[in-house]
């Protein structure tokens, strides 16, 4: 069983006036525990509005949304508790701090599940850990950290209620590459230790392609895409025709194509096209040689 499924959701802003309009259009599909979903979609294409209904913060219009087989609109009152088994990491995470302490931000959302003051501490310090924070952060204000530390801190904050699915709406947005690479390498982490199941929302397609088990594309409130992640960036000319862009290795290697060097496009990884080039190389010897 799927551990999130979507049955012919559609959510419409401003109905019965004038400009309504479907943001999510009939989308139908189902996320495996444990996996690494990527998701993509040009500017307006309902990315964030379709993370919103993945843990309750919005409702469908039409259509269903079940967590573990069971419909998430059928109780309102285990809205709260389906919402820190499946939490959610906005765009700029860090403007919702708020405590005096990164140890007090960290331990809000598992105070509020009701825990003792002994696994609250469990959890905040190894929340901490995972995100990659110095134990010696846990007493600052987290108003006097970096841009990079504060998102770990708000993404701590989330890890910290041990959900079993963590969705990320674009976390590295506005950060340098190098915080970018340290809080991606972390979430990965944090997913192959503990199986969580992980939505990543990005306009990176080489992160996406680095993480992402398959990849979830959106275009105009609809299911463009859904597939393994070679797959996908294997259609790199519908990537283009929808307004996305590709891995620059995958564009690389469709401009040395063009000029005649036998390779294959549908490579994504710097690994993969490493091997890929060795191996046009090691042909190109031998015909010399012949």
């Amino acid at each position: 069983m799927a551990i999130l499924s979507l049955q012919h959701v559609t959510y419409c802003y401003n109905p019965d006036q004038k400009d309504a309009f479907n943001a999510v259009d009939d989308v139908t599909l189902d996320i495996e525990q444990g996996e690494f979903i990527g998701l993509i979609g040009p500017t307006g294409s309902g990315k964030s509005t379709l993370v919103q209904h993945l843990n309750g913060l919005l409702a469908p219009t039409k259509g269903e949304v079940l967590f573990r087989g069971q419909n998430m609109a059928e109780d309102k009152k285990k809205l709260r508790e389906l919402r820190f088994k499946v939490g959610l990491v906005f765009q700029y995470p860090e403007y919702q701090l708020f405590e005096e302490t990164v140890y007090k931000d960290i331990a809000f959302g598992p105070g509020n599940m009701g825990l003792d003051e002994k696994e609250i501490d469990r959890r905040v310090r190894q929340a901490a850990q995972f995100v990659g924070l110095k134990e010696s952060y846990l007493t600052s204000s987290p108003f006097e950290l970096s841009g990079g530390q504060k998102r770990r801190v708000a993404i701590a904050g989330v890890i910290a209620m041990e959900p079993e699915v963590l969705i990320l709406d674009e976390p590295t947005a506005g950060l340098d590459p190098h915080g970018r690479d340290k809080i991606l390498s972390q979430i990965d982490a944090f997913h192959k230790n503990t199986g969580t199941t992980v939505v990543l929302v990005s306009h990176s397609m080489e992160d996406i392609a680095r993480y992402a088990d398959r990849v979830l594309v959106l275009q105009g409130g609809k299911v463009a895409l859904f597939d393994y992640t070679k797959a996908v960036f294997g259609l790199s000319g519908k990537l283009k025709e929808m307004g996305l862009s590709i891995p620059e290795i995958t564009a690389a290697l469709l401009e040395l194509k063009q000029r005649g060097v036998p390779v294959r496009t549908d490579l994504y990884t710097v690994e993969d096209t490493v091997a890929e080039l060795a191996r046009v190389w090691r042909e190109k010897r031998g015909d010399a040689h012949a």
